[in-house]
């Protein structure tokens, strides 16, 4: 037996804990934007986040309501991917407390920063890979609005580079779950994607 859910007849928090409870891992993009007088620095989680396009290579997340991130994003066309591993879970954690306007959560976390390449935001030293974006598109959806950002660089350290490839047992990637949950990797499974020539039926039935 299942059990049925309507949005029509459920508040918005509640239908938000399902559908984060349900849509499962979610990779975090840990964003780091710049203000427009570059006065100040914006670092902060985001969980709905993948990627758009491959050529050219957008990347895309969206911010539930306006918060400082998508701010800086609209005033500068800019903003950094910084990958969200293991090591850094709670500094992740405490960038997504909700600081005052103005306030650095590099210095309020203790998060060292380094200068990006191709744009003002700065990177996540620590962060095993940033991609650096410039906004290609924002749409606006009801409470949220969502990014589309063009990688313009991407950087990756070579402490996670095996045969010149990201190991995912390197990377140590964190996801969001449900409620207060997180996740880490785990056991990883492989297996190739079939052709159509080789194709022998169902898995149930080789």
């Amino acid at each position: 037996m299942r059990i049925d859910f309507d949005p029509a007849e459920m508040s918005r928090n509640e239908f938000y804990k399902l559908l984060t409870a349900v849509v499962v891992p979610r990779p975090i993009a840990w964003i780091s934007t710049i203000s427009p007088d570059c006065a100040s620095t914006n670092l902060a989680p985001h969980s709905f986040f993948t990627i758009a396009s491959v050529a050219p290579p957008v990347v895309q997340f969206s911010s539930v309501g306006r918060k400082d991130t998508l701010r800086n994003i609209e005033a500068t066309g800019q903003f950094v991917v910084n990958f969200a591993s293991e090591g850094q879970f709670e500094q992740i954690n405490d960038t997504g407390t909700d600081f005052p306007h103005g306030v650095s959560e590099f210095e309020a976390a203790g998060v060292e920063s380094e200068p990006s390449l191709r744009v003002k935001p700065l990177r996540v030293a620590a962060s095993p890979v940033a991609l650096e974006c410039e906004v290609h598109t924002t749409i606006g959806i009801g409470d949220s609005t969502i990014v589309f950002g063009r990688v313009v660089h991407a950087v990756v350290s070579q402490d996670v580079l095996v045969d010149g490839h990201p190991e995912i047992s390197k990377l140590k990637p964190l996801s969001r779950l449900g409620k207060d949950e997180w996740g880490t990797v785990g056991d990883v499974r492989e297996i190739s994607r079939i052709r159509h020539a080789d194709w022998r039926g169902p898995a149930g039935d080789r």
